[in-house]
């Protein structure tokens, strides 16, 4: 029986869920034991991932003339991206962070090696693999962000505003599920979604995410 997009992203994020002791650092964040200059750290790298991300998404959309529902899908998250840029402003501020310290911070390999992939991905991957490697991923990065503003509120007693960046990719994104669907369902009705390579594309995400947090815990 031909598997259905929901059922292929389903599956796909079960099998590349990360393990749970993957990610040491965001247990600590929500115990209250990582230290602020983390948290600072946290947000000084978001700061180059973010917009990263994005362009990366907006040239992905760019790439996928054939691929209709696959570009829907990119320009989508590209606005997000934009959004979630608007965000991380007051977290940072709230970690103490001013334009003198984001000037002389230097990113840190480890932390920026997941946005350096995605920006292969949008030169090399085909856009309807992306969506799908990018979908599951999506799953576990949700859930840190989640348990990251439930702490930031009770064991730092940071605002409201201070935590919309990680409220924003904790909420539910229906309409942005929806248009994955499509575009994995487009990609398997037209036969330009590879499902090896695109699990291999999400198999790498994955770790590459897991170095970001174990590069932070180094810093806890």
């Amino acid at each position: 029986m031909t598997r259905t997009a929901t059922e292929l992203l389903e599956t796909t994020t079960a099998k590349l869920a990360p393990d749970p002791q993957a990610n040491p650092l965001v247990p600590l964040i929500a115990r209250g034991e990582a230290s602020r200059d983390t948290l600072a750290t946290l947000a000084l790298e978001q700061r180059w991932v973010i917009p990263a991300d994005r362009l990366a998404f907006l040239h992905l959309a760019q790439r996928a003339t054939e691929e209709p529902e696959a570009a829907d899908f990119f320009e989508m998250l590209a606005d997000g991206e934009a959004l979630a840029g608007e965000r991380l402003q007051p977290f940072a501020a709230a970690c103490g962070i001013d334009e003198a310290k984001t000037s002389a911070y230097e990113s840190l390999p480890g932390c920026q090696a997941y946005p350096s992939y995605v920006a292969w991905l949008a030169l090399n991957a085909t856009p309807t693999d992306a969506v799908l490697a990018i979908t599951a991923n999506f799953s576990a990065w949700g859930g840190y962000c989640a348990t990251i503003a439930e702490s930031l509120r009770v064991h730092y007693d940071f605002t409201d505003e201070a935590c919309a960046f990680f409220d924003f990719f904790a909420q539910p994104a229906p309409a942005l599920d929806r248009r994955a669907t499509a575009a994995v369902q487009a990609g398997l009705d037209t036969g330009f979604l590879n499902e090896d390579l695109a699990q291999a594309y999400g198999r790498l995400l994955q770790s590459y995410e897991s170095l970001f947090w174990s590069t932070l815990l180094q810093l806890a």
